[in-house]
């Protein structure tokens, strides 16, 4: 399978953006999603996570109460809802798939075997 993310860009502390992840492939319906982040300095870390039918979630602390993760899976598209963004937002974001087990929520970046190319977020002060 192949991701593509994008919608990522420039926006002031207290915006919103909106990112959004296409897959390529008959099985993304299957396959648990995730969206990681990576800024500068610092590892890969897990944003949120949803599995294959979108019935259960996961956010990270930081991001609880501002960003949702959904998926349109007839679009074969997830996404990633972002609101009220802090200047600590801003990284590189990326959507991830796990295609051994669509029904579970993982937040370490080995358990995805498939990975989309990022895309950046920036967000001022």
């Amino acid at each position: 399978v192949q991701l593509q993310a994008f919608g990522g860009g420039l926006v002031q502390a207290g915006g919103s953006l909106r990112l959004s992840c296409a897959a390529s492939g008959r099985t993304f319906s299957t396959y648990g999603m995730g969206w990681f982040r990576q800024a500068p300095g610092k590892e890969r870390e897990l944003v949120a996570a949803i599995n294959w039918s979108g019935g259960t979630k996961y956010y990270a602390d930081s991001v609880k109460g501002r960003f949702a993760i959904s998926r349109d899976n007839s679009k074969n598209t997830l996404y990633l809802t972002m609101n009220s963004l802090e200047p600590e937002d801003t990284a590189v974001y990326y959507c991830a798939a796990n295609s051994r087990d669509g029904s579970g929520l993982y937040t370490t970046p080995r358990t995805y075997n498939y990975w989309g190319q990022g895309t950046e977020v920036t967000v001022s002060s």
